[in-house]
């Protein structure tokens, strides 16, 4: 099973003392990493609607919020006990808070 976690940043924790290159390079000998990817400040994002058939683009995140979703890895893992695992030692990794979350 497939299961995102989301790296949660509050921009005060930017300088990670972990080693999240090492945690990658284990992921994936362990046949576990699918996808990783960090992601830039929120002020970068554009958000874009397009439900009316006219496509309405506005600068930065959709929400305001403390906190912002900075990277996410997608994992493959047998059981939610692994991926929590798995999340766990990712948290570590970033220095940051996490969220896991299954693919339906």
């Amino acid at each position: 099973m497939q299961y995102l976690v989301s790296a949660i940043d509050d921009e005060t924790s930017s300088a990670s003392p972990g080693d999240p290159a090492a945690y990658n390079s284990r992921l994936a000998a362990e046949g576990h990493l699918v996808f990783v990817g960090g992601l830039a400040a929120p002020g970068t994002a554009t958000v874009i609607d397009n439900r009316n058939g006219k496509p309405l683009f506005t600068d930065g995140p959709y929400l305001e919020s403390k906190e912002y979703l900075g990277g996410f890895w997608v994992i493959e893992a047998p059981d939610l006990d692994t991926a929590h695992r798995l999340a766990a030692e990712a948290s570590k990794a970033c220095n940051r808070k996490v969220e896991v979350r299954p693919f339906q």
